[in-house]
């Protein structure tokens, strides 16, 4: 699919997406229902109705091209496809219900096994950001639409890292220590990815496996801005998995994490 295809669909998506985003505030300020998955995870109003919205349009925009959402996927079958769409509709979830700023709404489009395209709404702060190939990544804020590519906007000579947890595994501080952190915040929802494709931090590493859905648009819009992303290995990996399961994950703002 050529860049100018993705282009016309990911802008597409901005509006509904921003729309998407003021009704989980909306909903939140009403009261969320809330229901347990069968993995006892929460789900809520919120989340479904993000789902459906983001689908109706995407079903618009590429009728021919499946839709594999987070709220609606059977995993005992197992995926085979190669080219397909990976929404999460709430990614973070627990911090929403919460009244946390820094939960995300999450669309990834997959083509050919490679992240191509992504969008993500942070609705509170906000911020939406978006990707279509590389060198074409972008945050809109305040009305602005601001062209991203990583640079660093922390203090030089300090390395700012994310983490999933307060208190990171021994694994994690010693991958943290090898790039010389001096510092690292939680964050476990996609936005991570939109910071470090911002310059905002430099670093984040987790040896959970997440699913594709987690990462598809994050992984697109970091990657088309610059940053680096492997698994801890420092090995570049492909969707498309049979489980959706993701490797660890290991992103860079740049192969040094210098200027």
């Amino acid at each position: 699919m050529k860049n100018e295809q993705l282009k016309t669909i990911v802008e597409s998506l901005i509006d509904i997406t921003e729309k998407a985003g003021k009704k989980t505030i909306e909903l939140y300020n009403s009261g969320l229902k809330i229901i347990k998955k069968p993995d006892e995870s929460p789900v809520t109003n919120g989340d479904l109705e993000v789902d459906k919205m983001l689908k109706e349009k995407i079903k618009e925009l590429t009728p021919d091209i499946p839709i594999i959402s987070e709220e609606s996927v059977d995993l005992k079958i197992r995926n085979t496809l190669k080219t397909y769409w990976l929404l999460d509709p709430i990614d973070g979830t627990k911090e929403y219900i919460s009244g946390k700023d820094v939960y995300t709404l999450n669309a990834g489009l997959i083509v050919d096994c490679l992240p191509s395209l992504g969008i993500i709404g942070v609705p509170k702060k906000n911020r939406l950001f978006y990707s279509y190939g590389k060198g074409n990544s972008y945050l809109i804020e305040k009305n602005n639409k601001i062209k991203l590519d990583c640079k660093k906007k922390t203090t030089k000579n300090k390395i700012f890292a994310l983490t999933n947890r307060t208190k990171p595994s021994g694994d994690i501080l010693k991958k943290l220590n090898e790039f010389g952190a001096n510092s690292f915040l939680k964050i476990s929802s996609s936005y991570k990815y939109c910071l470090i494709a911002n310059g905002e931090y430099d670093l984040y590493v987790d040896k959970v496996r997440a699913n594709e859905w987690d990462d598809a648009a994050g992984h697109a819009i970091a990657e088309h801005a610059g940053a680096i992303v492997t698994d801890m290995d420092g090995q570049s990996f492909e969707y498309g998995k049979e489980d959706y399961k993701n490797p660890t994950i290991l992103i860079r703002r740049n192969k040094n994490l210098d200027v």
